[in-house]
């Protein structure tokens, strides 16, 4: 019965933090005391569109309003790495900038709780950006009817002057008179291109509305990516600082309530997300395949088989179905901007499979167990109780990272927990290799099968530069090819990633498959076989006589039938 309740928990908590996987973001902060909350991180194309709704924002102070300085950053830079640098700047607030011509590509949205009012300005590279009110929004499809509305009533003007005048019907007169209404109406064509050209030139500083209600404030804003000049990566984030700098470490507590849409034209995605959905599907199918020719390979060489291959082979199947889920769930994000709760669950359980397993499967290689021993030491138990409960973590915080805002002040706890819980796990699963290559370099020395230690120490140190290459690749070089890279090719990082994964997979499996002439899968001998071997040497009547040595499979099954 608890075991049944245990499996129930798992699907129930994954459930629980499904409310927030989306583009569509929903986000309540209680007792908050940040200086900055980081609300989210976008990367829009022309025409993408940002909708920010604040419902709620109640103050829990008696400090005068004058003193509090509270509201909305929004900076655009071309690479992530850029906007970690630049948005993580906690020390100062980046409201105080607001009266300052600084060269950074930034929007402010200052807050006066005193006159309700909401200060915005643009600086830099963002201010072309067309910013407004849901009242203007609705209206900003028919802004542009009213002015051809306006040209087509000055245009038409003189036309009934012009038709009262034709009644008279005095010839020269008439004349003159169109002659003189056609220079009007070029003057007048001459002057509606001006009001058209100050219209097209957005304002860099306006003025909103607060709403205060109840001891709340409320405000929404929309933001359109009017050209290719204002792409980029765009970073909201709410700060909440003080006037005064002797107070400036005192941070005001805040209960919020905030609802963020970011969308780029048919898309919820990012502009360095496109294509993802694909790309996970088409790795999807690469480890399938990988992972069928495995098996068959597996029963094409049974007696050469061990029950780690068959370990090896099922790593191979979970994480093709981990990230077909994972390509599922993006595209569903794509289409609906959030993902379907059934798939995420799918998703969220092959994943945890996927990494207990990976590090599960190379600890063993790298100890050598089934292949070299059938024991595993006392320190090779050791590495598996530090590595089990650390993979274990590490699966939750990216569940949590994935299944929560960024603007929680969980978030940025959990995603650092995950970066060295990750690194801790690559290291220590080195440590069996290492202690594999020392035992058989002592070994080599000391017994008489040197050449088959020295095949088997090269075939090791093979696999710890293995490692040590699939390390670097999936955790420092994927990394700073995502800080470096433009925006829309941020998606080059998981391709990394998939296609490192791919390769250190079938590496690992052409150098530990199950062959007879594969020098790993050689046991070695027991003392009677080679005390048979001398014997059978020695002898003068049997020198052409050779031994056959038994298989791997021989000899499991005669220590079974002995048992």
């Amino acid at each position: 019965m608890m075991a049944g309740r245990g499996a129930r928990a798992v699907p129930l908590f994954l459930l629980f933090l499904l409310g927030v996987s989306a583009r569509i973001h929903h986000l309540t902060l209680k007792d908050d005391t940040r200086s900055r909350v980081h609300l989210n991180t976008f990367g829009f194309n022309t025409n993408g569109t940002l909708n920010v709704n604040l419902t709620s924002l109640r103050l829990k102070t008696t400090i005068d309003l004058t003193k509090i300085t509270m509201g909305f950053s929004l900076a655009k830079t071309k690479t992530d790495g850029v906007a970690a640098y630049t948005v993580d700047d906690s020390d100062t607030c980046l409201l105080e900038k607001y009266n300052s011509s600084s060269g950074d590509s930034l929007t402010l949205f200052k807050f006066d709780l005193t006159l309700k009012k909401v200060f915005m300005k643009k600086q830099g590279g963002q201010k072309k950006l067309q910013i407004m009110q849901p009242d203007d929004q609705q209206n900003s499809e028919t802004k542009n009817t009213p002015t051809v509305k306006k040209d087509d009533q000055q245009a038409k003007s003189p036309g009934p002057k012009v038709a009262v005048q034709k009644n008279v019907k005095p010839g020269s007169k008439s004349r003159r008179k169109r002659e003189t209404d056609q220079s009007k109406g070029k003057e007048a064509s001459k002057g509606k291109v001006q009001p058209v050209e100050e219209k097209k030139a957005e304002k860099d500083e306006e003025v909103f509305e607060l709403h205060h209600e109840n001891e709340s404030y409320a405000f929404n804003f929309f933001i359109k990516i009017p050209s290719p000049a204002e792409e980029g990566l765009y970073t909201l984030s709410f700060h909440n600082c003080y006037k005064i700098p002797s107070e400036k470490k005192k941070a005001v507590a805040f209960d919020m309530t905030i609802d963020i849409t970011a969308k780029n034209p048919r898309t919820y995605l990012s502009a360095g997300e496109f294509p993802l959905p694909v790309l996970y599907l088409v790795m999807s199918g690469f480890f399938f395949v990988a992972a069928l020719f495995w098996v068959s390979l597996l029963l094409k060489h049974r007696s050469s088989v061990f029950k780690i291959h068959w370990l090896m082979a099922a790593l191979a199947f979970t994480k093709s179905i981990s990230i077909l889920f994972h390509a599922i769930n993006y595209y569903f994000i794509a289409v609906k901007g959030s993902a379907i709760e059934g798939w995420a669950v799918m998703y969220y359980i092959t994943h945890l499979l996927k990494g207990a397993l990976l590090f599960i499967t190379l600890a063993l290689i790298g100890t050598g167990w089934a292949f070299i021993k059938y024991i595993l030491s006392d320190k090779d138990k050791k590495i598996f109780m530090i590595v089990i409960p650390l993979q274990v973590l590490a699966n939750t915080a990216f569940i949590i990272i994935e299944s929560t805002e960024e603007g929680t002040s969980e978030y940025a706890l959990w995603k650092e927990i995950l970066f060295l819980v990750d690194l801790i796990c690559c290291g220590a699963i080195l440590f069996p290799v290492v202690w594999s290559i020392r035992h058989l370099q002592e070994a080599s020395s000391t017994d008489g099968k040197a050449a088959m230690n020295l095949a088997k120490l090269k075939l090791f140190r093979h696999f710890y530069v293995m490692i040590v290459c699939y390390i670097y690749f999936t955790r420092i070089i994927a990394i700073l090819l995502k800080f470096t890279v433009p925006f829309q090719w941020q998606w080059m990082y998981n391709f990394l990633v998939e296609a490192s994964t791919l390769v250190f997979f079938v590496l690992t499996g052409y150098k530990f498959r199950p062959a007879s002439n594969n020098p790993y899968l050689q046991l070695p001998q027991d003392e009677e076989d080679v005390t048979m071997d001398e014997v059978v040497t020695e002898s003068g009547l049997l020198a052409s006589v050779t031994r056959v040595k038994k298989s791997n499979f021989e000899r499991e099954q005669i220590r079974d039938s002995s048992v």
